[in-house]
């Protein structure tokens, strides 16, 4: 993830609502959630849980796929991994190896 695509994410996890649905999606797992399901969960207005669900989509941060007429949301694993190894590119001098078990550690490979 380049710098740029850093700060939209930054900005997109500094909402209190929009960090809820991230967390609540990387909880859910590979079995994701319905929009539905996401505002019911965090007691949000279905209109304001769709633009906040926008907001993280353009960041990288979650993804959608189409059920008939409903829509299920993920977490976007490759877009955390991105943000994550920009954050601790530069970490122990330069050395990103060093931090590499962090990385390993904090994000599964689902």
């Amino acid at each position: 993830m380049d710098f740029n695509q850093s700060l939209i994410a930054l900005s997109a996890l500094g909402q209190e609502t929009r960090l809820e649905v991230f967390r609540l999606l990387i909880r859910a797992g590979l079995q994701g959630m319905q929009a539905g399901e996401i505002s019911y969960a965090l007691n949000v207005r279905q209109n304001t849980m769709s633009a906040n669900l926008s907001v993280l989509m353009r960041a990288g941060l979650i993804r959608n796929a189409r059920e008939g007429r409903t829509i299920r949301y993920y977490s976007d694993l490759n877009g955390t991994r991105g943000l994550l190894a920009f954050l601790v590119e530069d970490c122990c001098g330069g050395n990103a190896d060093l931090c590499k078990s962090v990385l390993d550690e904090i994000v599964c490979e689902c």
